[in-house]
Protein backbone atom coordinates (compact mmCIF):
# COMPACT_ATOMS: atom_id res chain seq x y z
CA UNK A 1 0.00 0.00 0.00
CA UNK A 2 1.18 3.53 -0.75
CA UNK A 3 1.80 5.79 2.27
CA UNK A 4 -1.25 7.39 3.93
CA UNK A 5 -1.19 10.94 5.26
CA UNK A 6 -4.20 10.07 7.44
CA UNK A 7 -5.69 6.76 8.58
CA UNK A 8 -9.45 6.83 7.90
CA UNK A 9 -11.28 5.74 11.06
CA UNK A 10 -14.89 5.87 12.19
CA UNK A 11 -15.58 6.39 15.90
CA UNK A 12 -18.51 4.68 17.63
CA UNK A 13 -19.68 7.51 19.92
CA UNK A 14 -23.26 6.54 20.78
CA UNK A 15 -23.78 7.14 24.49
CA UNK A 16 -20.20 8.30 25.06
CA UNK A 17 -19.24 11.66 26.55
CA UNK A 18 -17.45 14.20 24.36
CA UNK A 19 -16.50 17.79 25.14
CA UNK A 20 -16.49 20.83 22.88
CA UNK A 21 -14.98 24.11 24.10
CA UNK A 22 -15.88 27.26 22.19
CA UNK A 23 -18.58 29.71 21.18
CA UNK A 24 -18.16 30.13 17.42
CA UNK A 25 -19.89 28.69 14.37
CA UNK A 26 -17.11 26.14 13.87
CA UNK A 27 -17.60 24.85 17.42
CA UNK A 28 -21.36 24.67 16.85
CA UNK A 29 -20.81 22.53 13.76
CA UNK A 30 -18.63 20.09 15.73
CA UNK A 31 -21.28 19.94 18.47
CA UNK A 32 -23.89 19.03 15.85
CA UNK A 33 -21.64 16.36 14.29
CA UNK A 34 -20.87 14.70 17.61
CA UNK A 35 -24.49 14.77 18.72
CA UNK A 36 -25.59 13.36 15.36
CA UNK A 37 -23.23 10.43 16.04
CA UNK A 38 -25.09 9.80 19.30
CA UNK A 39 -22.51 11.27 21.68
CA UNK A 40 -23.40 13.02 24.93
CA UNK A 41 -21.84 16.41 24.28
CA UNK A 42 -20.72 18.75 27.06
CA UNK A 43 -20.34 22.25 25.61
CA UNK A 44 -18.02 24.55 27.54
CA UNK A 45 -18.71 28.15 26.55
CA UNK A 46 -18.92 31.31 28.70
CA UNK A 47 -21.53 32.80 26.35
CA UNK A 48 -23.12 30.14 24.10
CA UNK A 49 -24.43 31.49 20.81
CA UNK A 50 -28.08 31.18 19.82
CA UNK A 51 -27.03 28.48 17.34
CA UNK A 52 -25.52 26.36 20.12
CA UNK A 53 -28.53 26.97 22.39
CA UNK A 54 -30.85 25.87 19.60
CA UNK A 55 -28.85 22.68 19.12
CA UNK A 56 -28.98 21.95 22.84
CA UNK A 57 -32.76 22.44 22.81
CA UNK A 58 -33.25 20.08 19.85
CA UNK A 59 -30.18 17.84 19.38
CA UNK A 60 -30.02 15.66 16.24
CA UNK A 61 -29.45 12.52 18.33
CA UNK A 62 -27.30 12.51 21.48
CA UNK A 63 -27.92 14.91 24.36
CA UNK A 64 -26.18 18.31 24.49
CA UNK A 65 -25.45 19.92 27.87
CA UNK A 66 -24.37 23.55 28.14
CA UNK A 67 -21.83 24.65 30.76
CA UNK A 68 -21.67 28.44 30.62
CA UNK A 69 -18.05 28.79 31.70
CA UNK A 70 -14.53 28.43 30.32
CA UNK A 71 -13.08 24.96 29.96
CA UNK A 72 -10.89 23.44 32.65
CA UNK A 73 -8.28 20.65 32.36
CA UNK A 74 -10.43 18.40 34.56
CA UNK A 75 -13.22 18.52 31.95
CA UNK A 76 -11.25 16.12 29.78
CA UNK A 77 -11.32 13.27 32.29
CA UNK A 78 -13.39 10.35 31.04
CA UNK A 79 -14.20 11.93 27.67
CA UNK A 80 -14.09 9.89 24.46
CA UNK A 81 -13.12 12.93 22.39
CA UNK A 82 -12.15 16.54 23.03
CA UNK A 83 -12.66 19.40 20.57
CA UNK A 84 -11.91 23.09 21.02
CA UNK A 85 -12.13 26.35 19.12
CA UNK A 86 -9.19 28.30 20.56
CA UNK A 87 -8.34 31.98 20.36
CA UNK A 88 -4.60 31.46 19.84
CA UNK A 89 -1.82 28.89 19.82
CA UNK A 90 -1.18 29.26 23.55
CA UNK A 91 -4.72 28.22 24.43
CA UNK A 92 -4.59 25.48 21.77
CA UNK A 93 -1.40 24.08 23.32
CA UNK A 94 -2.94 24.09 26.83
CA UNK A 95 -6.13 22.37 25.63
CA UNK A 96 -4.23 19.72 23.64
CA UNK A 97 -1.95 19.02 26.60
CA UNK A 98 -4.90 18.65 28.98
CA UNK A 99 -6.68 16.24 26.64
CA UNK A 100 -3.60 14.13 25.99
CA UNK A 101 -2.71 13.91 29.67
CA UNK A 102 -6.21 12.46 30.19
CA UNK A 103 -5.67 10.02 27.31
CA UNK A 104 -8.33 11.69 25.13
CA UNK A 105 -8.01 12.21 21.34
CA UNK A 106 -8.02 15.93 20.64
CA UNK A 107 -8.94 18.23 17.77
CA UNK A 108 -8.29 21.96 17.87
CA UNK A 109 -10.33 23.53 15.09
CA UNK A 110 -8.24 25.02 12.26
CA UNK A 111 -4.97 24.37 14.15
CA UNK A 112 -3.70 21.05 12.75
CA UNK A 113 -0.42 21.19 14.70
CA UNK A 114 -2.42 20.50 17.89
CA UNK A 115 -4.71 17.80 16.48
CA UNK A 116 -4.63 14.03 16.94
CA UNK A 117 -7.35 13.60 14.31
CA UNK A 118 -9.17 15.66 11.71
CA UNK A 119 -12.81 16.07 10.72
CA UNK A 120 -13.20 15.50 6.99
CA UNK A 121 -16.00 16.31 4.60
CA UNK A 122 -18.86 13.84 4.99
CA UNK A 123 -21.37 12.21 2.67
CA UNK A 124 -24.15 11.01 4.96
CA UNK A 125 -26.27 8.05 3.91
CA UNK A 126 -26.15 6.65 7.42
CA UNK A 127 -25.40 3.91 8.24
CA UNK A 128 -23.44 4.34 5.01
CA UNK A 129 -21.01 7.18 5.73
CA UNK A 130 -18.22 8.41 3.45
CA UNK A 131 -15.41 10.57 4.84
CA UNK A 132 -13.09 12.72 2.71
CA UNK A 133 -9.80 14.26 3.84
CA UNK A 134 -7.08 16.30 2.15
CA UNK A 135 -5.00 16.37 5.36
CA UNK A 136 -5.97 20.01 5.77
CA UNK A 137 -4.28 20.98 2.51
CA UNK A 138 -7.43 22.02 0.64
CA UNK A 139 -10.72 21.91 2.58
CA UNK A 140 -12.56 23.56 -0.31
CA UNK A 141 -11.32 20.79 -2.62
CA UNK A 142 -12.64 18.19 -0.17
CA UNK A 143 -16.02 19.92 -0.18
CA UNK A 144 -16.07 19.91 -3.97
CA UNK A 145 -15.32 16.18 -3.98
CA UNK A 146 -18.07 15.66 -1.41
CA UNK A 147 -20.53 17.48 -3.67
CA UNK A 148 -19.47 15.28 -6.58
CA UNK A 149 -19.98 12.09 -4.58
CA UNK A 150 -23.34 13.37 -3.30
CA UNK A 151 -24.62 13.37 -6.88
CA UNK A 152 -23.49 9.78 -7.43
CA UNK A 153 -24.82 8.17 -4.24
CA UNK A 154 -28.63 7.92 -4.25
CA UNK A 155 -30.43 8.94 -1.05
CA UNK A 156 -32.10 5.53 -1.08
CA UNK A 157 -28.80 3.82 -0.27
CA UNK A 158 -29.40 4.83 3.36
CA UNK A 159 -32.42 2.52 3.51
CA UNK A 160 -30.51 -0.34 1.87
CA UNK A 161 -27.57 0.07 4.25
CA UNK A 162 -30.00 0.02 7.17
CA UNK A 163 -31.62 -3.12 5.75
CA UNK A 164 -28.19 -4.75 5.56
CA UNK A 165 -27.62 -4.00 9.23
CA UNK A 166 -30.92 -5.67 10.18
CA UNK A 167 -30.57 -8.60 7.78
CA UNK A 168 -26.98 -9.57 8.58
CA UNK A 169 -27.85 -11.47 11.83
CA UNK A 170 -30.69 -13.23 10.01
CA UNK A 171 -28.35 -14.33 7.23
CA UNK A 172 -25.78 -15.55 9.76
CA UNK A 173 -28.49 -17.48 11.64
CA UNK A 174 -29.22 -19.54 8.53
CA UNK A 175 -25.83 -21.23 8.75
CA UNK A 176 -25.14 -20.70 5.06
CA UNK A 177 -21.77 -21.63 3.60
CA UNK A 178 -19.27 -18.89 2.86
CA UNK A 179 -20.21 -19.11 -0.80
CA UNK A 180 -23.92 -18.93 0.10
CA UNK A 181 -23.46 -15.81 2.24
CA UNK A 182 -21.36 -14.12 -0.42
CA UNK A 183 -23.96 -14.97 -3.06
CA UNK A 184 -26.69 -13.39 -0.91
CA UNK A 185 -24.76 -10.15 -0.50
CA UNK A 186 -23.86 -10.03 -4.19
CA UNK A 187 -27.57 -10.26 -5.01
CA UNK A 188 -28.25 -7.65 -2.32
CA UNK A 189 -25.79 -5.22 -3.91
CA UNK A 190 -27.18 -5.81 -7.40
CA UNK A 191 -30.74 -5.15 -6.19
CA UNK A 192 -29.74 -2.00 -4.27
CA UNK A 193 -27.85 -0.55 -7.24
CA UNK A 194 -30.62 -1.40 -9.70
CA UNK A 195 -33.42 0.10 -7.57
CA UNK A 196 -31.88 2.38 -4.91
CA UNK A 197 -35.07 4.34 -4.31
CA UNK A 198 -37.29 1.28 -3.82
CA UNK A 199 -37.53 0.69 -0.05
CA UNK A 200 -36.30 -2.84 0.80
CA UNK A 201 -38.82 -5.06 2.59
CA UNK A 202 -39.41 -8.64 3.74
CA UNK A 203 -40.20 -9.73 0.19
CA UNK A 204 -36.77 -8.56 -0.96
CA UNK A 205 -35.10 -10.52 1.82
CA UNK A 206 -36.92 -13.73 0.88
CA UNK A 207 -36.14 -13.24 -2.81
CA UNK A 208 -32.46 -12.60 -2.18
CA UNK A 209 -32.19 -15.77 -0.11
CA UNK A 210 -33.32 -17.87 -3.08
CA UNK A 211 -30.25 -19.26 -4.88
CA UNK A 212 -30.36 -18.80 -8.61
CA UNK A 213 -33.10 -16.19 -8.36
CA UNK A 214 -33.11 -14.20 -11.60
CA UNK A 215 -34.47 -10.68 -11.40
CA UNK A 216 -36.46 -9.36 -14.29
CA UNK A 217 -34.24 -7.59 -16.77
CA UNK A 218 -34.72 -4.00 -17.79
CA UNK A 219 -33.62 -1.43 -20.34
CA UNK A 220 -32.52 2.15 -19.82
CA UNK A 221 -32.13 4.17 -22.98
CA UNK A 222 -29.62 6.94 -22.26
CA UNK A 223 -29.17 9.97 -24.45
CA UNK A 224 -25.44 10.67 -24.59
CA UNK A 225 -26.05 14.30 -25.54
CA UNK A 226 -23.60 16.21 -27.73
CA UNK A 227 -20.71 13.88 -26.82
CA UNK A 228 -19.07 15.68 -23.89
CA UNK A 229 -18.87 13.31 -20.88
CA UNK A 230 -19.15 16.30 -18.54
CA UNK A 231 -22.65 16.95 -19.89
CA UNK A 232 -24.12 13.59 -18.90
CA UNK A 233 -27.07 13.91 -16.54
CA UNK A 234 -26.92 12.42 -13.05
CA UNK A 235 -29.56 9.87 -13.99
CA UNK A 236 -27.43 8.82 -16.95
CA UNK A 237 -24.35 8.31 -14.77
CA UNK A 238 -26.31 6.24 -12.26
CA UNK A 239 -27.75 4.10 -15.03
CA UNK A 240 -24.26 3.40 -16.39
CA UNK A 241 -23.01 2.45 -12.94
CA UNK A 242 -25.81 -0.08 -12.40
CA UNK A 243 -25.76 -1.72 -15.86
CA UNK A 244 -24.84 -5.33 -16.55
CA UNK A 245 -24.53 -4.65 -20.29
CA UNK A 246 -23.95 -1.37 -22.13
CA UNK A 247 -24.81 -1.10 -25.80
CA UNK A 248 -23.34 1.81 -27.76
CA UNK A 249 -22.68 2.89 -31.32
CA UNK A 250 -19.72 4.56 -33.03
CA UNK A 251 -21.07 8.07 -32.41
CA UNK A 252 -20.76 7.74 -28.62
CA UNK A 253 -17.55 9.25 -27.20
CA UNK A 254 -15.37 6.49 -25.66
CA UNK A 255 -14.81 8.65 -22.55
CA UNK A 256 -18.49 8.26 -21.63
CA UNK A 257 -17.95 4.54 -21.11
CA UNK A 258 -15.51 5.37 -18.31
CA UNK A 259 -18.53 6.08 -16.09
CA UNK A 260 -19.61 2.44 -16.29
CA UNK A 261 -18.67 -0.05 -13.62
CA UNK A 262 -15.76 -2.32 -14.52
CA UNK A 263 -17.83 -5.51 -14.52
CA UNK A 264 -20.30 -4.25 -17.13
CA UNK A 265 -20.03 -5.83 -20.58
CA UNK A 266 -19.71 -3.21 -23.33
CA UNK A 267 -21.00 -4.03 -26.80
CA UNK A 268 -20.64 -2.00 -29.99
CA UNK A 269 -23.94 -2.51 -31.82
CA UNK A 270 -25.41 -1.68 -35.19
CA UNK A 271 -28.69 -2.50 -36.92
CA UNK A 272 -29.47 -5.45 -34.64
CA UNK A 273 -29.28 -3.34 -31.49
CA UNK A 274 -33.00 -3.44 -30.69
CA UNK A 275 -33.19 -7.23 -30.93
CA UNK A 276 -30.02 -7.58 -28.85
CA UNK A 277 -31.37 -5.18 -26.24
CA UNK A 278 -34.65 -7.07 -25.80
CA UNK A 279 -32.93 -10.47 -25.77
CA UNK A 280 -30.48 -9.45 -23.04
CA UNK A 281 -33.21 -7.90 -20.91
CA UNK A 282 -35.35 -11.03 -21.20
CA UNK A 283 -32.35 -12.99 -19.91
CA UNK A 284 -32.44 -10.90 -16.72
CA UNK A 285 -29.74 -8.35 -17.60
CA UNK A 286 -29.86 -4.67 -16.74
CA UNK A 287 -29.22 -3.13 -20.15
CA UNK A 288 -28.21 0.44 -20.89
CA UNK A 289 -28.25 1.59 -24.48
CA UNK A 290 -26.18 4.73 -25.06
CA UNK A 291 -27.40 6.75 -28.01
CA UNK A 292 -25.82 9.91 -29.32
CA UNK A 293 -28.03 12.97 -29.02
CA UNK A 294 -31.06 13.42 -26.80
CA UNK A 295 -32.19 9.80 -27.05
CA UNK A 296 -35.38 9.34 -29.08
CA UNK A 297 -36.98 6.03 -28.15
CA UNK A 298 -40.15 5.28 -30.13
CA UNK A 299 -38.97 2.05 -31.77
CA UNK A 300 -37.09 0.88 -28.68
CA UNK A 301 -40.07 1.51 -26.41
CA UNK A 302 -42.40 -0.36 -28.74
CA UNK A 303 -40.02 -3.33 -28.95
CA UNK A 304 -39.64 -3.52 -25.17
CA UNK A 305 -43.36 -3.36 -24.58
CA UNK A 306 -43.95 -6.07 -27.14
CA UNK A 307 -41.37 -8.23 -25.37
CA UNK A 308 -42.69 -7.53 -21.87
CA UNK A 309 -39.52 -5.68 -20.85
CA UNK A 310 -39.48 -2.59 -18.64
CA UNK A 311 -37.85 0.44 -20.27
CA UNK A 312 -36.83 3.84 -18.95
CA UNK A 313 -35.71 6.75 -21.08
CA UNK A 314 -33.08 9.15 -19.74
CA UNK A 315 -32.93 12.13 -22.12
CA UNK A 316 -29.61 13.66 -23.00
CA UNK A 317 -28.63 17.31 -23.09
CA UNK A 318 -30.25 19.04 -26.06
CA UNK A 319 -27.96 21.39 -28.05
CA UNK A 320 -28.86 25.08 -27.94
CA UNK A 321 -30.83 26.26 -30.95
CA UNK A 322 -29.10 28.97 -33.04
CA UNK A 323 -32.20 31.16 -32.75
CA UNK A 324 -31.67 31.36 -28.98
CA UNK A 325 -28.04 32.35 -29.43
CA UNK A 326 -29.01 35.13 -31.82
CA UNK A 327 -31.15 36.76 -29.10
CA UNK A 328 -28.18 37.18 -26.75
CA UNK A 329 -26.56 40.56 -26.21
CA UNK A 330 -23.66 41.40 -28.51
CA UNK A 331 -21.10 41.48 -25.68
CA UNK A 332 -21.94 37.97 -24.43
CA UNK A 333 -19.20 35.45 -25.21
CA UNK A 334 -20.58 32.36 -26.94
CA UNK A 335 -18.66 29.10 -26.45
CA UNK A 336 -19.92 26.17 -28.58
CA UNK A 337 -19.80 22.67 -27.08
CA UNK A 338 -20.17 19.22 -28.59
CA UNK A 339 -21.09 18.61 -32.19
CA UNK A 340 -21.32 21.95 -33.98
CA UNK A 341 -23.32 20.52 -36.87
CA UNK A 342 -25.78 18.95 -34.48
CA UNK A 343 -26.15 22.30 -32.74
CA UNK A 344 -26.98 23.94 -36.07
CA UNK A 345 -29.62 21.33 -36.81
CA UNK A 346 -31.01 22.14 -33.33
Amino acid sequence: MDPLTRLPAFFALAGKRCIVAGNGAAAAWKVELLAAAGARVDVLAPAPTEEIRALAAAPPAGAITLHERAWQPTDCAGAAMAVAECADDDEAARFAAAARSAGVPVNVIDRPAFCDFAFGAIVNRSPLVIGISTDGAAPVFAQAIRAKIETLIPKGFARWAEAARHWRPRVQARALSFRGRRSFWERFVARAIAAPDAPPDATDFATLLTPGQVDAGSVVLVGAGPGDPELLTLRAVRALQSADVILFDEKVAPEILDFARREAKKMLVGKTAIATMVSLAKAGRRVVWLKAGAGQAREETAACRAGGVAIEVVPGVTPVRPAIVERLEADVEIVPIGDEQAARRG
